[in-house]
Formats: structure tokens, sequence, C-alpha cells
């Protein structure tokens, strides 16, 4: 089922927190879709993107709703997309990635959780041999033949297709700069889009003892409770 499988089945962290974060996350994608787009999903494929996204987090109406109105106001704070990587304690490397009104504050708090922790946060651009970024998509499974959509989406930029047992949603994974042709192609072909995103899948990992796991388990964490803190991604098995 290739690499990708292999790294969702073995992740032990969620990306996921409270209710609460998952909402406020999720707000911030709405606002960044707006500004960089429009407010009608009907001409905005990331903000379509997102909102699938928001229902499958069974993210109230009104809170969606709240965030695009919020995003076309002139008083909306000018949120940047941040990517911070370092190496925490035993060699692993972490990736963040950030949605921040004040980048100062953000690189100062990572930084000291990363120091904090015996590891150091670097440069941009260093954990690229190790992460290759994909988008993903989740959509219901209807009794498809996989290897026909397999082939089918390949000529669209899919690198992977697979049944995910525990959710039964059909997986396909695919280059970061195929999200929109596979968008397109799902959209037109009527199939229903449970959920689309990004993900860095690291190209090898690293085992552990279980008290070296508990280090990075500790600082993962730490920096997933930071508010201006989107997604984390190691290379830890």
């Amino acid at each position: 089922m290739g690499r990708a499988f292999e790294y969702r089945k073995a992740r032990k962290f969620k990306r996921w927190g409270q209710m609460a974060r998952v909402f406020t996350r999720i707000g911030k994608d709405i606002t960044l879709a707006v500004k960089n787009g429009t407010a009608d999903p009907a001409t905005n494929s990331r903000l379509r993107a997102v909102l699938q996204n928001a229902r499958a987090a069974n993210m109230p109406k009104e809170n969606i709703e709240r965030a695009i109105k919020r995003a076309t106001s002139k008083d909306q704070e000018d949120y940047k997309e941040m990517v911070y990587e370092g190496y925490g304690p035993h060699g692993i490397a972490i990736l963040v990635e950030s949605t921040t009104d004040n980048p100062t504050r953000t690189v100062a708090n990572i930084r000291s959780y990363f120091n904090k922790a015996g590891g150091s946060l670097g440069t941009t651009g260093m954990l690229d041999f190790i992460f290759e970024r994909k988008c993903i998509f989740k959509i219901k499974n209807t009794g498809l033949d996989l290897e026909e959509l397999e082939l089918e989406l390949i000529d669209y930029g899919a690198d992977e297709v697979f049944l995910d047992e525990e959710s039964n949603l059909i997986m396909i994974y695919g280059e970061f700069t195929a999200f929109g042709a596979l968008q397109q192609y799902l959209e037109e072909n009527n199939f229903e889009i449970e959920e689309a995103d990004f993900e860095r899948i690291p190209h090898d990992v690293k085992s552990l003892t279980p008290e070296q796991a508990a280090d990075i388990e500790k600082l993962i964490e730490k920096i997933e409770e930071d508010d201006d803190v989107q997604r984390v991604y190691h290379n830890m098995a």
C-alpha cells in the first residue's frame, strides 16, 4: 500500500487536539483561503476544500459563517503562514506549520520549546530532504474498483490510492502541485469528498526506545499547545 499508508498507520500523535483547537485551526484556514481568493466557495476551490474539512469535523454552521465574515473584515489580523524546522532530542526531525499575526512572537516560542527539550531550531528548508509535501483527498467508499480509479487519477497527479479500513474512506495521495487538478476531477465526477488537505510525509523514519519516544511526545505536545501552531510533523517511527 506504500509509504504514505504505512506512515499514517504508524503515527502516534494526533494533529487534531481538543474540539476547540480543531475549530480554531479550521477558522484560520478559512481566513487564509478567503484572503487569498474570494468569500464565495463556488469561485474559490481552496475555500471549498476547507469547508469540507469543517463539515467533516462537525464544525457548527454559525462558526463557519462567522469565520468567513471575519476574514472579509478590514479589522481582521494579517495572518502569515510560517514554517519552522529543527531537530528534537535523539535526532528526530520536526517540522512546524503555523499561522500567525506575529512571527516574532511565534518563532521565539517555538525556539524556546526546542531548546528546553534539548533540541534546536534550524533554518527554513533544512528538512526538505526528509519530508515530501503531498496533497491528500479522502472520499466516500462506494465500492469503487481502486485499481481502475488509481489508473484514472495518475493522469491528474495521484501517486497512491488505497482504502483506509479504519475510516472506510478511500485515500488519494498526490503531488503537492496536483491539488487543483485532483480536486477538479473529483468534483466534476461527483465523488463525495470528505476531507482535502496537505501532509508532509517523511522519506525515512527513526525508531526510538520508549523512554526516548516519551521525550519527543512531550515536545510535540508542548508545540501543539501553542495557539499559532496549525500542524506538526516528525520522522519518529
